[in-house]
């Protein structure tokens, strides 16, 4: 359930990065000096039996593979040229609740990163693909107590990832009151995270798909502006968050189990995954690295 979270701490370091992207970076830098002045944050840490990754790992030592698992793909990149330069991935897709914790969001995580989540195979053949990371429940039952909320999330490598990413899509799940959807329409996502362009661009994008879009300034339990919620713990120190409800993640299946899910995905799934994938294209052409 939502509560309120303490003041958001910002480090030298977060501006010192913040500044510096700024520097290679189009059009950036009033959005930043806003990101570094946001007011107090919210999510939802309410019910956690663990205060972090290391905590969780720590007390189920072990049990990886049959309690929690992590899967991440981070592409290969390198750059043997003296004069030309070679572009790295920009964009990261986090589901930090996958599994049976928040359902569906890992297959959405690895659709929008463009790979099949039962195949695998790029999709579309075409590209682009992005990296990606998750955290998913692998118990039958009871995978709430896996929830770590967003802000403790301390994984060295959903960090490392986030830290070196322009961009981070972070994929999460609500119920529809949460949402504030109503009874009649409950299908919903709310838009959230720092990055005023990324909202702006999911937006459109999703309503353009015919999907009910909230936006999350007008929720802020769910609206991901945590300076320490890894979708905001990139090289701008900002991202985007989106928070799927529960109803909205069921049309995407025919079978919503851990196994069936992969293989039933609804043309619902795949407009959603467009739309996202849409929107990341529209951000990254306008993000000019030198």
């Amino acid at each position: 359930m939502p509560h309120s979270e303490p003041e958001p701490r910002t480090t030298t370091g977060a501006r010192r990065r913040t500044i510096l992207t700024a520097l290679a970076t189009a059009g950036t830098t009033a959005p930043l000096l806003s990101a570094l002045a946001a007011s107090p944050a919210h999510a939802s840490a309410i019910g956690d039996l663990y205060a972090s990754n290391t905590e969780l790992y720590t007390k189920l030592a072990g049990q990886e593979g049959t309690e929690f698992a992590r899967r991440y793909r981070r592409h290969e990149m390198a750059d043997a040229s003296l004069s030309q330069t070679y572009p790295y991935h920009r964009t990261t897709i986090m589901a930090m609740h996958g599994g049976g914790i928040e359902t569906g969001t890992s297959e959405l995580c690895l659709a929008m990163a463009g790979y099949h989540p039962a195949t695998f195979e790029v999709t579309p053949a075409e590209g682009p693909v992005h990296d990606y990371w998750m955290f998913e429940g692998l118990r039958s039952s009871g995978n709430r107590e896996l929830h770590v909320t967003a802000k403790n999330c301390d994984d060295h490598v959903a960090l490392s990832m986030a830290f070196s990413s322009l961009n981070v899509l972070s994929l999460h799940g609500c119920t529809a009151a949460q949402a504030g959807a109503p009874a009649t329409a409950p299908e919903a996502v709310v838009i959230g995270g720092r990055n005023a362009a990324f909202r702006r661009y999911l937006t459109e994008e999703l309503t353009r798909a015919g999907f009910r879009t909230i936006d999350g300034a007008t929720l802020p339990d769910l609206n991901g502006d945590h300076e320490n919620n890894p979708c905001n713990r990139t090289m701008l120190g900002e991202g985007g968050q989106l928070e799927l409800t529960t109803e909205l993640r069921n049309s995407m299946f025919t079978t919503n189990t851990r196994v069936g899910r992969p293989t039933s995905t609804t043309p619902a799934f795949w407009s959603f995954t467009t739309a996202c994938r849409t929107a990341i294209s529209r951000l990254e052409s306008g993000q000019r690295i030198l």
